[in-house]
């Protein structure tokens, strides 16, 4: 069985889709862009902050699930270009610790909305 996970604290789906969904121990966030709600709706292009920011809405969101990030397994990023990579992993190294979850990270040639990253996770709780 699958619940769905909504929360105002992360921007809310612009499609057909969930922010994130529960099913057993799983929890799962969808891809999550660089928009910080307590101080705006406009999208982030600082990639420090860019970065932060989508961290913060998946953290949101894994918590509203039930999670936390020591409880992520694996994380997906993906980047409009990768001359930002070696900043994104300064901020993710704020997230997460040893051990670290599982990794990908994509060159993407456009996220939604003309954002420079996103960021997805799954959490086992």
């Amino acid at each position: 069985m699958k619940q769905a996970i909504a929360t105002t604290k992360a921007p809310g789906a612009i499609g057909p889709y969930s922010q994130g969904i529960k099913t057993g121990n799983l929890v799962f966030s969808s891809g999550q862009l660089p928009i910080d709600l307590s101080v705006s709706e406009e999208l982030i292009t600082d990639v420090k902050e860019a970065a932060r920011a989508t961290l913060n809405n998946v953290k949101y969101i894994l918590e509203e699930g039930g999670a936390k990030m020591d409880d992520v397994v694996k994380v997906t990023i993906f980047l409009t270009d990768m001359k930002d990579f070696a900043q994104v992993n300064e901020v993710y190294a704020e997230f997460f610790s040893e051990p670290y979850p599982a990794r990908s990270c994509y060159a993407v040639a456009g996220l939604p909305k003309g954002a420079i990253i996103e960021i997805e996770a799954i959490a086992a709780v």
